[in-house]
């Protein structure tokens, strides 16, 4: 029987709900790529347990799925509340504080210390999603900040603040970030995401903190703060894949101008050959209900149709009653969607100025002739990723095989749309030799069939596997 794959992949964050062996190994039998370790919480002991699990998962079921760490960036928060929560009025004028105190009706406080440097008269600050909104009167740039409140409502502990007006000095990779990185590399993660990512300089930043300690660990870079849509081009320059982090983003801009900044960061990345996610209240209702919204299941197809690598789950998995049934919900959708022509065949040929013009050149050609010849696999051999991102950009019909010797790179490219990574470490064998192999371990495994087309991506001679320069048509 013929073994057939969504190309989207899809990203399910560990929580509560999920972090434990047999349902974790559910989630990959249902269709998970990505295991998200949200470092926002849990303890390194908790999620050296989830590495531990997802390791040994893939040895038991043949995978290869990947783990991504969120980092949990310069998160500005209340303190603790009165009570438990104190309600506020809209037309009271109230104090912000910074000085990590007990919140009351008329005295917030944050724990994040340079608030009152940092914003100005006129500014919004904004308290749990939005929900609550401040405008400063005054600062005295250095502990206290005097506020109306324009909406109110009830305030509870710990909720996270917004400052969509507001040039925040915290770095996006705080301490507490540095300690959590180093576990993360210590535990090979294959991808780390930044969060409130502000310009190039903070990928720059925490790419030297991984090439010091000699890893090759992927960076994503979280796009929720305005200052990241105007440095957009030189962000993706900068990193190896991009998240759309709708969820803090949709506070700190308008609601309404996310869609299409959604569909223009995806476009980019598409156009860069940079893996994008799509995240954020995918399928929020299920958290608590086994059934998504139609909304929801039309959310997750755009992001489909609009080219996203992958799509991302967060309490969904983590903390939702119904993990399951959300992973095989988003999964179906995605076939759905795959089933159509549209998300395929999206070629676009490099500029003669372009960087690594050859190999870019030759793998164009290579979608061309699969689309062409309607080969159902597209065949390369890849020791950085290179060939493999470059082949997933212009979105073939056919399946992108990826054989590397890298065993990090072969979780890595789980990420990373159509494409599926095998690992092969012989090193004697010549161009023909090595592509036969290739196609009788996809037949051995169901992946072609007596009679399919297959379009392979090498390099001439074998040894220089520095760049793709062949291309060669097979029939298996």
């Amino acid at each position: 029987m013929e073994v057939t794959f969504n190309k989207t992949k899809i990203i399910a964050t560990v929580g509560p709900a999920s972090n434990n062996h047999e349902m974790l190994t559910a989630l990959v039998k249902e269709g998970v790529d990505v295991f998200r370790l949200n470092f926002s919480h849990g303890k390194h002991e908790d999620h050296a347990k989830v590495v531990s699990y997802v390791r040994q998962i893939n040895q038991e079921l043949g995978t290869t799925v990947c783990l991504m760490q969120d980092l949990q960036g310069p998160k500005i928060r209340l303190g603790d509340v009165e009570n438990g929560q104190v309600e506020i009025h809209a037309g009271d004028k109230i104090k912000l504080v910074c000085d990590n105190s007990v919140s009351t009706a008329t005295r917030l406080s944050t724990v994040y210390t340079e608030l009152a440097r940092d914003v100005n008269p006129g500014d919004a600050i904004l308290i749990d999603d939005g929900k609550i909104e401040l405008r400063v009167i005054s600062t005295d740039k250095d502990k206290e900040v005097e506020v109306v409140v324009i909406y109110g409502g009830p305030v509870k502990p710990r909720k996270g603040i917004n400052l969509p007006d507001t040039a925040v000095s915290a770095p996006s990779l705080t301490e507490k970030d540095k300690e959590d990185l180093h576990f993360g590399l210590d535990n090979n993660v294959e991808w780390v995401a930044l969060s409130f990512v502000r310009r190039a300089e903070d990928i720059v930043d925490i790419k030297r903190i991984i090439a010091e300690r000699g890893k090759n660990t992927m960076v994503v870079a979280k796009i929720e703060k305005p200052e990241a849509i105007k440095n957009i081009d030189e962000i993706i320059a900068a990193t190896d894949a991009i998240m759309v982090a709708r969820g803090d983003l949709g506070v700190e801009i308008k609601a309404e101008d996310v869609p299409m900044l959604q569909k223009m960061i995806i476009g980019k990345c598409n156009k860069a050959g940079k893996p994008v996610i799509v995240a954020t209240q995918m399928m929020e209702s299920m958290i608590t209900n086994a059934r998504p919204t139609r909304a929801e299941t039309n959310d997750v197809a755009n992001a489909v149709i609009d080219g996203a690598d992958a799509v991302m789950l967060s309490a969904e998995t983590a903390a939702g009653a119904y993990p399951l049934e959300t992973i095989r919900s988003m999964s179906r959708t995605i076939a759905s969607v795959e089933s159509h022509g549209e998300v395929f065949n999206k070629i676009s040929f490099p500029n003669n100025n372009s960087g690594s013009f050859f190999s870019k050149m030759v793998i164009a050609h290579a979608c061309t002739l699969a689309r062409d010849t309607d080969a159902k696999a597209i065949v390369c051999m890849t020791r950085s990723g290179y060939t493999a991102f470059n082949t997933a950009k212009h979105r073939p019909k056919a399946s992108i095989f990826a054989f590397t010797d890298s065993p990090k790179l072969l979780n890595q490219l789980n990420m990373v749309w159509g494409v599926r990574a095998l690992l092969y470490e012989q090193e004697d064998s010549s161009t023909d030799n090595m592509l036969t192999e290739f196609r009788t371990i996809l037949t051995k495994q169901g992946f072609l069939e007596t009679g399919d087309v297959v379009v392979n991506i090498t390099s001439m001679p074998v040894t220089d596997r520095t760049s793709a320069n062949t291309i060669k048509l097979s029939r298996q």
